[in-house]
């Protein structure tokens, strides 16, 4: 596991129940770091994202993550939570299953983990590997292939799908996929090459990422075969891509799906921009949920909430945008700007939400992977255009949903998710395209503690960072 950072040292100690993360800094920087889709129940102290469930830690300072990693298994990842900093500080975080108990599907004879960025993987002839796919970029979904060689999709955010073979696979900033592959091709070199989706009507860099798929005992100086990618604006391909993912739902690893709902949440997706007297042309770029840009606090959100500390946040977030409109209809390009604050949504311990994210044309229609902190949820729809509340839930998968942490709402679409609010704390959630969180694509939930000590939030540890 390794970082790709030279000024912040990550030293990781893995044991059966407890991974300890200790970040010791320079003299001039600072840090926070997320154990991206761990669940951190009641302990939103280890979740790491600055501002929000602590303050950073400063220069010359260290913090001790320490947390219990309990009912979860698979394929997880690490990085920076702060400002750009996740660009080179990541790695790959595996959650093996507890000894003798297999996988529910065919043995591996190897694995390994393929954070995509750059690597190499040798193979013997003749063998099955479990290859963990992470994608850590900053800003691009991606489409993953490995040249003359299928893939078995079988698990998602470290939870087991039902098992499908694909040429290629789609993976967003911040999910992981792991997929089984046979060497059983002529040795050879074969590339594996990943290039950006964008469906959207924006200049993207399409340039390809490629490492080699070497067998044992063939030399460098053989050519490798390039694999067939989707062409970079397939919506097509992406869109059947995820509706072949599906949960296990075996007795074993069944989907809990909530089949009714106590809070139903509706927030649309908005580009657009704001003044600033300061800036080039006088304005700057905006993201909002539902026409309300966040913005950070000067403190740990957990922090203000556990010691009911004033004047840090509010609680008002709406459930709706403040006036609907014909979301994905013609580009609106005028009155862009967006209302800015510190707004959280509050939700009480146990309840069941459904939330529905609606991409806007404001601006640009563009897809969006969002990521909620310290919980699972499942996909239970997605489609295109404008969500129908009276004709699209008859559609809503509760049986079989692909459950993440992670999930892309389409270019012009819109994506809905359930999960049960039984983790108390303050808990982030925010597009996952770097850029965009810059600009306000985020908000977070205030999870109410329920009636008994371990149904709330634990005590911070005593060297919680201070801002």
């Amino acid at each position: 596991m390794a970082a790709t950072c030279s000024s912040l040292w990550i030293f990781v100690f893995i044991s059966v129940s407890v991974l300890e993360l200790l970040s010791t800094l320079p003299a001039t920087a600072e840090a926070a770091v997320k154990k991206h889709g761990l669940k951190q129940y009641r302990n939103g102290w280890a979740d790491g994202p600055a501002y929000i469930t602590q303050c950073p830690i400063q220069s010359g300072e260290s913090y001790a993550y320490d947390f219990n990693v309990t009912g979860q298994r698979g394929t997880l990842w690490w990085h920076a939570h702060i400002l750009w900093l996740r660009a080179t500080v990541y790695g790959a975080i595996v959650i093996l299953p507890r000894a003798g108990v297999p996988f529910p599907f065919p043995q591996p004879d190897a694995e390994a983990e393929l954070i995509l960025d750059t690597y190499a993987l040798e193979v013997e002839w003749g063998k099955t590997y479990l290859l963990r796919i992470i994608n850590a970029a900053l800003n691009d979904e991606l489409f993953f292939s490995i040249a003359g060689h299928n893939m078995m999709v079988v698990e998602i955010d470290a939870v087991y799908c039902k098992p499908f073979t694909t040429a290629a696979l789609l993976i967003a900033p911040g999910q992981t996929t792991n997929v089984l592959f046979r060497s059983d091709q002529p040795p050879g070199r074969y590339f594996m090459a990943a290039r950006p989706f964008n469906d959207a009507p924006i200049p993207v860099d399409n340039r390809t990422a490629a490492a080699i798929l070497q067998y044992q005992g063939v030399p460098p100086s053989v050519i490798p075969s390039f694999p067939r990618l989707p062409s970079p604006n397939d919506s097509h391909f992406a869109r059947a891509y995820n509706a072949k993912l599906r949960s296990l739902n075996s007795p074993l690893f069944p989907a809990n799906v909530p089949q009714t709902v106590d809070r139903r949440l509706f927030y649309t997706i908005g580009l657009g921009h704001n003044p600033c007297p300061t800036c080039l042309n006088g304005t700057r770029f905006a993201a909002s949920l539902n026409n309300i840009s966040f913005v950070m606090p000067e403190m740990g959100l957990l922090q203000a909430h556990y010691f009911n500390i004033t004047g840090v946040f509010r609680q008002d977030f709406p459930d709706r945008p403040p006036k609907p409109f014909n979301y994905t209809g013609a580009p609106l390009t005028a009155n862009l700007g967006t209302s800015v604050g510190t707004r959280l949504s509050r939700l009480r311990f146990n309840s069941t939400v459904e939330l529905v994210l609606q991409d806007t044309n404001l601006l640009t229609v563009e897809s969006h992977p969002f990521h909620l902190h310290g919980y699972n949820f499942f996909v239970v729809g997605i489609g295109t255009g404008n969500f129908d509340p009276a004709k699209d839930p008859a559609k809503f998968n509760l049986v079989d949903p692909p459950e993440r942490n992670t999930v892309g709402v389409p270019t012009g679409g819109w994506t809905a998710i359930r999960f049960r609010a039984d983790n108390p704390g303050v808990w982030f959630m925010h597009c996952h395209l770097e850029l965009h969180t810059m600009w306000g694509l985020k908000m977070a939930f205030v999870v109410e503690n329920g009636k008994s000590d371990e149904q709330s939030v634990l005590p911070p540890p005593q060297d919680l960072p201070r801002c």
